[in-house]
């Protein structure tokens, strides 16, 4: 049953996958809504489909089953470097999706460069950077080009606590307005900055309105 939220920037409706050659779904007939300010996290276990459900709601996996309905604009998943062409530099992807979403280039870049911290790697192939790389020039790329939704796909685990903290005060303080789905085994994290949880285990979703109770939850899936 779709859970009621007013004005949705998102409809999900009877979504599922089931990759090739398998029989069994990672996950089915999976309803909700996520409206234009909405914080709503997404747990379960390893192999349960989190990130399976990020990339597909990021436009990178398509549904096998289901109707994903975008009526807000969203990031790619952040965490996620499949976005990037290995073979350019960080300063060409930089000006490819500059380009893409009719950006100006030199703004965007240095919003890119403040942010990620890269410096002269951004000179350098992506496919030579660290999986924590290109992590930080996913999210910096996100914040600089501006989306009404933000995917996240454990991101915030990336760097020194230093460079965490500035991700969370970019992404939850800065953009208090903005919605996001976060895919994460962080219960502090969710607790703290998530109004709703969606838990995903053994092909089925649960949408929990009271987080503490998902975290309840989840924590005890996990020791299970």
């Amino acid at each position: 049953m779709q859970d009621l939220v007013e004005d949705p920037g998102l409809r999900v409706v009877g979504v599922g996958k089931t990759f090739h050659g398998q029989i069994k779904p990672v996950f089915s007939n999976l309803d909700f809504n996520l409206g234009r300010s909405g914080r709503l996290a997404i747990l379960g276990r390893n192999g349960q489909g989190k990130s399976t459900l990020i990339k597909m709601l990021g436009g990178v996996l398509p549904p096998t089953m289901g109707e994903i309905d975008w009526r807000m604009s969203a990031s790619w998943p952040i965490g996620f470097g499949g976005g990037f062409q290995g073979s350019l530099s960080g300063l060409d992807n930089v000006r490819f999706l500059s380009r893409l979403y009719a950006k100006d280039y030199k703004e965007t870049l240095e919003r890119v460069d403040d942010f990620a911290e890269l410096g002269p790697s951004l000179r350098l192939p992506v496919k030579h950077y660290s999986s924590g790389m290109r992590a930080r020039l996913a999210f910096g790329l996100s914040l600089a080009i501006e989306f009404d939704c933000y995917l996240i796909d454990e991101l915030v685990a990336v760097g020194d606590a230093r460079f965490q903290q500035k991700c969370q005060d970019e992404l939850f303080q800065r953009r208090g307005d903005r919605a996001f789905m976060m895919a994460s085994h962080d219960t502090h994290l969710v607790a703290h900055y998530c109004d709703r949880a969606l838990i995903i285990e053994s092909g089925r979703g649960k949408m929990f309105h009271d987080v503490a109770e998902a975290v309840d939850v989840y924590s005890w899936l996990r020791a299970a």
